[in-house]
């Protein structure tokens, strides 16, 4: 069994690339802070639409889904689950939610992992969940004919609780000493997650709720307005590329975590950036964009149809009467042409219209 010392990533020649997005993201942080003490309200809409993207998004890279109708009941308790993929979908999104209200107390041990997984699991009608896997698990690969070949054999269950324990012991005693930035240590913790491979079923989606927990407890909450699942999702063949590089070499400690902690660096500044694009913090002036500017900037960077529901979406401080007004202005403005009547109303550009 390999060892775990998470303070050895102080002595690795960082690439100037990734402490780019370490200070990027960093200062996003900042911005993020203020406008959260400043107007808490505006953003419940924006965590409601983060918390149905999430569970959505983390359990579709999965192959566990339903309908987009199914989806808004199950989230909103106006059903129940009909089959193991919504009982699933079920259990995601109570953990995402203790996740988003308790982060604090949550501490990164192997017991509150487990209890993270029973709570996942809890609807699925398994009995393995909140227990360490106790059968072996591999990595397989389909290869273009179709046939698998394993890729990687994880650690096998007689090791797992202690390989648990000890990434757990070495990223709190990393973060206590003060010796990383998080943002590096969080990315490598989740790494070695998924080369253990503890649990029978729910290793990926717990990696992703992990990856939240550990962000929030280290001031970083931007998953909470935006989806960062969702962000995963829409990138997954990089998201798959780079979990295949992270085990080469891992029983001898030599594999190389660096390409995924970038690539998660990508994901979350992507997350801040869609944040501030969504909350209109500051215009081109540095003072606070009125409503009319946050519509007009989202109308002008959107390609193809849109709905008044996706302008409300996408700009959440804003009230419903006021985006309808705004669309309205612009369409008799000429800026959009209006298309359908009733529920089947939509836009589009009307320079998208000109030949």
């Amino acid at each position: 069994m390999r060892s775990f010392d998470y303070g050895q990533l102080a002595d690795r020649m960082w690439d100037m690339e990734t402490l780019s997005y370490v200070a990027k993201i960093h200062e996003c942080k900042g911005r993020q802070e203020l406008y959260v003490r400043q107007k808490p309200a505006e953003l419940d809409r924006l965590v409601e639409i983060a918390r149905i993207q999430s569970t959505e998004a983390s359990n579709k890279i999965e192959g566990i889904v339903t309908t987009d109708t199914r989806m808004k009941q199950l989230l909103a308790d106006k059903t129940t689950p009909r089959n193991r993929d919504e009982s699933e979908i079920m259990g995601y999104r109570e953990v995402l939610n203790t996740i988003h209200e308790n982060h604090d107390l949550i501490p990164v041990n192997s017991n509150y992992i487990l209890q993270l997984h029973r709570d996942m699991m809890q609807y699925a009608g398994v009995s393995y969940g909140g227990h360490f896997k106790n059968v072996q698990n591999y990595i397989n690969e389909t290869r273009p004919d179709g046939t698998q070949v394993t890729r990687f054999q994880p650690v096998a269950p007689y090791e797992t609780p202690a390989a648990i324990q000890a990434i757990c012991e070495s990223y709190n005693q990393t973060l206590l000493q003060e010796k990383v930035d998080p943002l590096l240590v969080i990315p490598a913790f989740v790494c070695d997650f998924l080369c253990i491979h503890p649990f029978n079923d729910g290793n990926g989606r717990m990696s992703r709720l992990l990856t939240l927990l550990l962000l929030y407890r280290s001031g970083y909450e931007v998953g909470k307005y935006i989806s960062i699942e969702k962000q995963i999702e829409k990138t997954k063949d990089t998201y798959y590329e780079v979990l295949q590089q992270i085990d080469q070499g891992w029983y001898e400690g030599t594999n190389d975590p660096v390409p995924f902690i970038r690539y998660m660096l990508k994901i979350i500044l992507a997350c801040y950036a869609e944040f501030e694009q969504r909350v209109g913090l500051v215009n081109a002036e540095g003072t606070r964009s009125t409503a009319q500017q946050i519509v007009e900037h989202y109308v002008n960077g959107k390609i193809g149809r849109f709905t008044s529901a996706e302008v409300m979406a996408a700009c959440p401080m804003i009230a419903r009467s006021t985006v309808l007004r705004e669309l309205k202005e612009l369409t008799r403005k000429g800026v959009l042409q209006r298309l359908g009547t009733g529920k089947n109303t939509c836009y589009v550009r009307r320079d998208a219209l000109e030949k």
